[in-house]
């Protein structure tokens, strides 16, 4: 195979480069793996992932939440919330409900 960036050199490197195109800065980056193993997760997208609209008051382990990660991923999105619901918070808030009655 030919390098898939400069077309003159054999490949042997991954991502289908040369030893030459692979080392040099910013080629590599241009350049998806090629490896079976990279391929991972919604749409193989690795960057950096904007964060959802809103939180969820759905909790951790549920299927609501594992519907709204499903979501999220498909919208390319970050799939934690910093004001997500935590199990911490779930055991205190169910804590203070066992309390009340």
């Amino acid at each position: 195979m030919i390098c898939r960036h400069c077309q003159k050199s054999r490949v042997n490197r991954p991502r289908g480069l040369c030893w030459s195109c692979y080392y040099r800065p910013g080629v590599r980056e241009q350049y998806p793996s090629t490896s079976k193993f990279a391929r991972r997760g919604v749409g193989n997208f690795c960057g950096q992932a904007p964060l959802p609209a809103a939180a969820t008051t759905a909790v951790p382990g549920s299927a609501e939440k594992i519907a709204i990660l499903m979501e999220r991923a498909q919208s390319r999105q970050s799939l934690w919330h910093p004001e997500d619901l935590t199990l911490d918070v779930a055991s205190v808030s169910a804590a203070a409900l066992a309390q009340a009655c």
